[in-house]
């Protein structure tokens, strides 16, 4: 919200210059990712709903589900249809020809990901990849990552990660990359624990981390894993200096026990759209509640049930 209270999501204008904006209004961009339509439908339809901005964002996996181009085509389409600021964002690109792929279909940013390899490596690799997406366009916005945060927007049994980021490693790793967006590992994790799917238990975060990874870094910083992180904790990240949000387990949770439920309301029905419609606004409640909290609005505590 601006200092009048008018939802800042009526600015035009970049990814770029939509996160300058919210960092120096103190508020987060909600990423938010889709394999499929229902998903995307959600996602575009709580940014109808709330005014805010948005950042849809789509793994390799799900590129592949949804179609790249595909994806991108109908993002374009429901953006100029809804006129509102929603970005596209690449996921977790693990090679150069996929994250060319996303550049040439039209993604406003790519999150390069080689943290699995060696520093070293990581660094020839993103550099590697992010002079190639910059020259297809040079405002698409290149995020790396570095540290240890788990893989999968999944549920799992036992915690993933553990190695946090050092400052200094982020200080080198932006440096020596040209990135525009660093991922940093800071207590955060992929994917959600049985006991934070029925609200047992919460992640929190290395606040203390950011705040140095940031003053030392000096970009854009993205918390990946978002899912089940505790709401003071998002709230106190966002004031060290977390400028974009990803959300996916929640949304995938929502998606699976709405479905199970319109499901089972009806066994005989058949028609895909009455089934699905209750799936959208599942999905949209969560995502709705989330881009509230990224941006300072009271959510209440029953506002992502559907997780919890």
């Amino acid at each position: 919200m601006t200092a009048s209270g008018t939802p800042t999501s009526t600015r035009k204008g970049t990814l770029r210059d939509v996160l300058t904006g919210f960092e120096k209004e103190g508020a987060a961009l909600g990423h938010f990712n889709v394999a499929d339509l229902v998903l995307l439908k959600a996602v575009v339809a709580a940014a109808a709903e709330t005014k805010f901005p948005l950042l849809i964002g789509a793994s390799e996996g799900e590129r592949e589900f949804f179609g790249t181009r595909q994806l991108a085509a109908v993002v374009e389409s429901l953006r100029q249809e809804s006129d509102l600021p929603v970005f596209l964002n690449a996921d977790h690109t693990h090679s150069l020809a996929k994250a060319m792929e996303a550049a040439n279909a039209g993604f406003d940013s790519v999150g390069v990901d080689f943290s699995a390899l060696p520093f070293d490596q990581n660094v020839a690799r993103t550099k590697e990849t992010v002079q190639a997406i910059k020259a297809v366009d040079s405002a698409i916005l290149a995020e790396g990552e570095i540290g240890d945060i788990g893989t999968g927007s999944e549920i799992k049994e036992t915690a993933q990660g553990g190695k946090l980021t050092t400052p200094e490693e982020a200080r080198q790793f932006v440096e020596a990359t040209g990135i525009d967006i660093l991922a940093p590992a800071v207590g955060n994790m992929h994917g959600m624990l049985e006991s934070m799917v029925q609200g047992k238990a919460k992640k929190h975060l290395n606040i203390e981390r950011i705040a140095q990874i940031k003053q030392t870094a000096s970009v854009f910083l993205t918390l990946h894993g978002g899912s089940g992180t505790d709401d003071e904790d998002f709230r106190k990240a966002i004031a060290a200096g977390i400028n974009i949000i990803h959300i996916n387990t929640e949304l995938r949770v929502a998606w699976r026990e709405s479905l199970g439920e319109s499901l089972a309301r009806d066994p005989n029905e058949v028609v895909p759209y009455k089934i699905l419609r209750p799936v959208v606004d599942s999905v949209k409640q969560v995502v709705s509640s989330r881009l509230r909290l990224f941006h300072g609005e009271a959510v209440s505590p029953g506002a992502v049930a559907s997780v919890a």
